[in-house]
């Protein structure tokens, strides 16, 4: 079965964030020159929330403006749905699809230390069951075995 952990030491424990305080136009500049979908808000190495881009186009769709004066703290989500390391892909598949949120922060002693998306997920659920699809074909087939 295939972990959390397992999907970050695929992909990368990077953890791309910004503060509470970060101008709303930075926070959308690194979103877009990381080309990521979200920033995790954090404030002396606390959670305090998620940005996406989704947030920010709701936002803006509510109000019909974008205030790039504003911070971050005025579109971030706080009530994060968070992941544990050591949990399976189909939680995260799961609590994503259940709370209709796309990225999820992986904590592990009250330490963030790496981020998913559903993205990430997708690929590796594919990737894992290629594998197994290959194996199945070696085992009927009788191939790669006592050699």
């Amino acid at each position: 079965m295939v972990t959390v952990r397992d999907l970050l030491h695929e992909k990368g424990d990077s953890v791309w964030f910004v503060t509470p305080k970060t101008p709303v136009l930075d926070a959308l500049k690194y979103l877009a020159e990381k080309d990521i979908g979200a920033l995790l808000v954090l404030d002396d190495r606390k959670l305090l929330g998620i940005v996406s881009e989704r947030d920010f186009a709701r936002q803006i769709a509510k109000t019909g403006t974008c205030s790039t004066h504003v911070t971050v703290q005025e579109y971030m989500t706080s009530d994060v749905v968070t992941i544990a390391p050591d949990q399976p892909l189909q939680d995260c598949m799961r609590l994503m699809t259940e709370k209709r949120v796309r990225h999820l922060p992986v904590i592990e002693n009250d330490k963030v230390i790496g981020i998913i998306s559903i993205g990430d997920v997708v690929k590796e659920i594919i990737s894992w069951q290629g594998k197994t699809i290959e194996q199945l074909e070696n085992f009927i087939g009788g191939r790669g075995y006592g050699q």
